[in-house]
């Protein structure tokens, strides 16, 4: 269900090297519905720039800087973001097709009514991101900081979360049935006030104790 779009970066620089260049990525970004395919960036940074409705095909950025880029529209496939940074951007009614993301920091990140396919992050952190209304299919997560994000309305199908932080996360409207929670710490989310989207969703017994006030369970007295 992850994804691995490349073996490495040192490969993927020697097998497309970068024949675009960080100054003809500037321009063809400007002048709109970019196309960008087979090619490598490393130590990028962009700021104020749209990149709305644009196409990434087999793309990897490294050590990348991204402020208050808007991806929203964009279709990516086959793309790698490593050690990457993400400041103020959206990435709203986006395709995301085997993507990868690798120890960045993407707080407030917006997937906004985005698709989702195998895409996978390790070690990223995540807080504040909003996945409302997006439709998943194929998510795999690991050590990643879910903190305070919201998934709002949000179709889930063939997720996996290892080792994340869902604390004080929203799942309103979101059913988690099938989703493994029992590596993920979980206290004190917020889910819908019927508690239905928690059928067949999977908890360690341990984790129970933080669930206790949230499903309003009373323990009996001797």
């Amino acid at each position: 269900m992850g994804t691995k779009p490349f073996a490495g970066y040192a490969h993927v620089v020697e097998r497309m090297g970068d024949r675009l260049g960080a100054e003809g990525l500037v321009r063809l970004l400007t002048e709109g519905e970019a196309e960008v395919s087979r090619n490598a960036f490393a130590h990028l940074e962009l700021a104020g720039l749209s990149a709305e409705d644009a196409t990434f095909e087999q793309v990897v950025f490294h050590d990348c800087a991204f402020e208050d880029v808007d991806f929203s529209g964009s279709t990516l496939t086959d793309v790698r973001f490593e050690g990457c940074r993400f400041i103020s951007c959206r990435m709203e009614r986006c395709w995301l097709n085997r993507v990868d993301f690798r120890s960045c920091s993407a707080p407030g990140l917006s997937f906004l009514k985005s698709r989702l396919t195998s895409v996978s992050a390790t070690d990223c952190q995540l807080r504040y991101a909003d996945v409302s209304e997006a439709t998943v299919r194929g998510l795999r997560l690991r050590a990643c900081n879910l903190a305070e994000s919201s998934w709002r309305t949000t179709g889930l199908k063939s997720v996996a979360l290892v080792d994340c932080d869902l604390t004080r996360a929203e799942f309103v409207r979101t059913p988690l049935a099938g989703i493994d929670l029992t590596t993920c710490r979980i206290g004190g989310f917020t889910v819908s006030s019927d508690y239905r989207e928690l059928r067949g969703c999977v908890i360690a017994p341990d984790q129970a104790v933080d669930l206790i006030g949230l499903l309003g369970v009373r323990i009996a007295e001797d």
